[in-house]
């Protein structure tokens, strides 16, 4: 599914918390990818809207390699594509 992401041009993405959290609270999010390795106080809250809008959520292993799947040169903990 990551893949997924790697292939969607950069307005079909939304990263980082902020951004994936505005996209989902309009309704415009269909997949979110998370960081195992990120801060639980930055993941859980998006992880929590998703249960809420049954959007589904894919677990990335790194921030690192996430970070590398949407294209920037920083690790990411959250990211998803968006209509």
């Amino acid at each position: 599914m990551l893949e997924t992401l790697r292939s969607k041009p950069s307005d079909k993405r939304a990263v980082g918390a902020k951004q994936v959290g505005r996209a989902l609270r309009n309704g415009e999010v269909l997949c979110v990818f998370l960081a195992e390795d990120a801060d639980p106080k930055v993941t859980e809250p998006i992880e929590i809207l998703c249960k809420n809008q049954s959007v589904s959520v894919e677990k990335v292993s790194s921030m690192s390699e996430l970070g590398k799947a949407c294209g920037i040169a920083v690790g990411s903990s959250v990211a998803a594509i968006v209509e």
